[in-house]
């Protein structure tokens, strides 16, 4: 284990270029305020260091909403700040200290967004979860395939990639007029449920005629992980403890 003096103090920190990248994207990034004891312990438990974004991120950052809401990258925010924003050491089931018995083998789940989609960072064992690409890539659990799709990316890739304007391409079949003030009113630990439901020829057809609710993250992970068991009887693993 590398001690956390080990972690923070390196040449190079990545944390001004990943602001850098962030500023300069052509999307909404907010970024909100880390607490600092949870940043530092959460750093010691992923063992990896500040030159890297993933340590930037979660050692200077309390997560990013981007695209006014629709993508929630887990950072170290302040409890009970920022709309219920949960950590990235909460969605990956950290201990409140480290835990060598904890490993990222299978992956770490990094964001979510407001349908229920699941970004995750491939580990060394990955496959066993389900996942496609290669470790050290992002992979994505698409809501309305309820499969893993492989993004052929790294985690710093991916972070400008989200900045960079492309998430309209990205979700050009799963966004509706006047989506923007229907992401703005959840809360950060919240999503919207669709009926008829996403991966349905009905929501494929028309998504703009479906009716949408909030609901709690939790609840709609939760349908999404039993929905594909029900259909292909595959478990896609966990898509974050919310």
């Amino acid at each position: 284990m590398r001690e956390l003096s080990q972690l923070i103090d390196v040449e190079e920190p990545a944390w001004p270029d990943l602001q850098e990248a962030l500023a300069c994207g052509s999307v909404s990034v907010e970024v909100l305020p880390p607490d600092g004891d949870l940043a530092r312990a959460s750093l010691l438990q992923l063992q990896v260091t500040a030159r890297s974004y993933l340590g930037a991120l979660v050692l200077h950052c309390g997560g990013l909403l981007v695209d006014d809401g629709w993508v929630r990258v887990f950072g170290s925010p302040v409890d009970g700040v920022e709309r219920g924003m949960p950590s990235l050491a909460q969605v990956n089931h950290f201990q409140g200290t480290f835990d060598s018995a904890w490993r990222a083998d299978a992956g770490l789940v990094v964001a979510q967004d407001v349908l229920g989609g699941v970004f995750a960072l491939n580990g060394v064992g990955h496959v066993g979860a389900g996942r496609p690409g290669a470790p050290g890539e992002i992979a994505y659990f698409a809501p309305d395939s309820l499969r893993w799709e492989g993004l052929g990316v790294g985690h710093s890739a991916w972070l400008t990639w989200l900045a960079s304007g492309a998430l309209d391409e990205f979700y050009a079949d799963l966004r509706w007029p006047g989506w923007q003030g229907e992401v703005r009113a959840l809360n950060s630990d919240q999503g919207l449920a669709l009926f008829p439901p996403l991966w349905s020829a009905e929501a494929r057809q028309d998504i703009s005629a479906t009716s949408r609710r909030a609901v709690p993250m939790a609840e709609l992970l939760g349908v999404a992980r039993d929905s594909c068991r029900q259909f292909d009887g595959v478990d896609p693993g966990s898509l974050g403890a919310m």
